[in-house]
């Protein structure tokens, strides 16, 4: 917020809708890895559309992943490293992760933005190379990039702690293929109760390990893990899930009643989303982001953060209430009627980006130098 625009009229303005036009357009989307994740989905999700709609579409990508081609983008798009971008120029270039800003000095562009899924800082842990990651993650925000966010509370976040305006775009879902109708791993079985885990293993803020544990503590019949990493085979789970493509995913939350996903950190987490349009429930910690579309008791049941006692009585209420359960789904059958398609989300994308592009190019040079230099700052 500034004294000549105080109410962020002519900020806002700015980005307004804009009329369709038949010009070429490129976009590079800078991600971290092309591996198995839900933040990795949104962005490929997002990129699709656009190529659908007339834009020359890229990846570069920081690390390399050899977790193949799950999402259909990563075939149809060019996918490269960011030490190969050379000197070619974009209209677009969009930051998806807080390393991946500091790599937007390397990138020749008319316009750079930033998607922002979560505040992630709050990945790292309090030893000293962490507590650097967590002040450059946190700098990301100030150097005035414009920011598209998926949920309100890192709307309210980046607006009251960096006076940061951005742009919300929720996250959609892929109505054609996560319905209640349809194939299954196995049917689900009357007076049992199958718990679906789902998230990497050995991964802190997942909680993926206890998560199983819990679910068994609860009196889940069967605990099922579907993970987007390897080495799960040796877990607690009676059925393991690796690196399962995304159209394969819908048949294995049809064979689960509920997700139990108990992760510490979250932006807007996808997966008991996805459970809802399966005809499933879900129980979750009241991590950030739950309160997009959860509420306890209607359609899934939400517990305080860490109360593993909480988790262990809502299992076993599912498990012993079988009219509760089924109440659950219900709810959640309808909350998932009443959310938006990727198709309604991806619009809504490419109506910001397609605002950015048409702008006359701005002098990035004192953004990209504030880039440079703090990353110098903290080598």
């Amino acid at each position: 917020m500034t004294s000549t625009d105080p109410y962020l009229h002519e900020y806002f303005r700015r980005f307004g809708r804009p009329v369709d036009g038949e010009e070429t357009h490129s976009v590079l989307f800078l991600i971290g890895s092309p591996g198995v994740s839900g933040g990795t989905y949104v962005i490929l999700q997002h990129a699709m559309w656009l190529h659908e709609h007339g834009w020359d579409v890229e990846i570069a990508t920081m690390l390399s992943d050899q977790g193949g081609a799950w999402h259909p983008a990563l075939e149809l798009l060019k996918v490269s490293s960011v030490e190969e971008l050379d000197e070619r120029e974009f209209d677009l270039a969009i930051a998806t992760w807080w390393p991946t800003v500091y790599e937007l000095p390397r990138v020749r562009a008319r316009h750079y933005a930033y998607l922002v899924q979560s505040v992630e800082a709050r990945f790292y842990g309090d030893e000293l190379s962490a507590v650097h990651a967590q002040h450059l993650a946190e700098l990301t925000y100030t150097f005035g990039l414009p920011i598209i966010t998926i949920a309100q509370w890192m709307q309210v976040y980046l607006a009251l702690r960096h006076r940061a305006p951005s742009f919300l775009v929720r996250n959609g879902i892929r109505k054609d293929i996560y319905t209640p109708l349809g194939p299954a791993v196995a049917p689900r079985e009357p007076g049992k109760l199958r718990a679906l885990v789902e998230g990497p293993l050995g991964v802190e803020m997942k909680n993926v390990d206890r998560a199983i544990q819990l679910a068994r503590e609860g009196g889940a019949d069967e605990v099922w893990l579907m993970s987007g990493s390897l080495g799960g085979r040796g877990c607690a789970a009676d059925r393991v899930f690796e690196r399962v493509p995304v159209e394969a995913t819908p048949a294995i939350y049809r064979s689960c009643d509920v997700l139990v996903k108990l992760s510490r950190v979250e932006g807007m987490f996808g997966p008991p989303l996805e459970m809802f349009h399966c005809g499933g429930t879900a129980i979750t910690y009241d991590v950030t982001g739950y309160d997009e579309y959860m509420v306890s008791g209607e359609n899934s049941l939400v517990v305080p953060m860490d109360d593993e006692d909480a988790v262990v009585a809502a299992v076993r209420s599912l498990r012993t209430d079988l009219e509760f359960l089924q109440r659950l789904k219900t709810g959640a059958i309808a909350t998932a009627a009443r959310w938006p398609s990727w198709e309604a989300s991806s619009e809504e994308f490419g109506r910001f980006v397609s605002a950015l592009h048409r702008q006359a190019p701005r002098d990035y040079a004192s953004t990209l130098l504030m880039i440079r230099g703090a990353q110098q700052e903290f080598a």
